[in-house]
């Protein structure tokens, strides 16, 4: 299986600071303020609810696949939710929000692969006896 790679660098301060995180095709600033306020540089949460629409989108591409079926589209998207624990900063849930078109697909099935996904894909696996929740509100169109 593959082996991916991504970097950060943090300069400073937690507040006063600022980092840049780094893959493949990309390279982004990210500060306290983009991570806990309203700034506009992106954050790891952001990047991890990027990595798991893709993810979700690809595993449930997969299973439909699967079925002998053709999705045209699968648009994903997440809300991470970052709060505060007694132990710090926690990603406390994961909201996905699906919408798949696929000609033949029922709905049955639709429920089915869709569950199936948002148990499986590797991202949601990662999670898996987290202190997060994953929420999926999927739409067959």
């Amino acid at each position: 299986m593959a082996v991916n790679n991504a970097s950060a660098k943090w300069n400073g301060t937690l507040k006063e600071g600022n980092g840049t995180m780094n893959f493949t095709g990309y390279s982004g600033p990210f500060t306290f303020s983009s991570r806990f306020e309203d700034g506009s540089e992106t954050n790891p949460e952001e990047l991890v609810g990027a990595a798991h629409a893709g993810c979700y989108s690809m595993f449930l591409s997969a299973l439909i696949s699967g079925e002998g079926l053709n999705p045209s589209s699968i648009e994903t998207s997440a809300t991470v939710t970052l709060e505060k624990d007694d132990v710090g900063p926690n990603i406390s849930k994961i909201e996905l929000v699906c919408n798949v078109t696929c000609e033949g697909l029922s709905q049955e099935k639709f429920n089915e692969l869709t569950a199936a996904a948002k148990a499986k894909c590797p991202i949601s696996r990662l999670y898996e006896g987290s202190t997060a929740s994953i929420e999926l509100n999927a739409t067959l169109n």
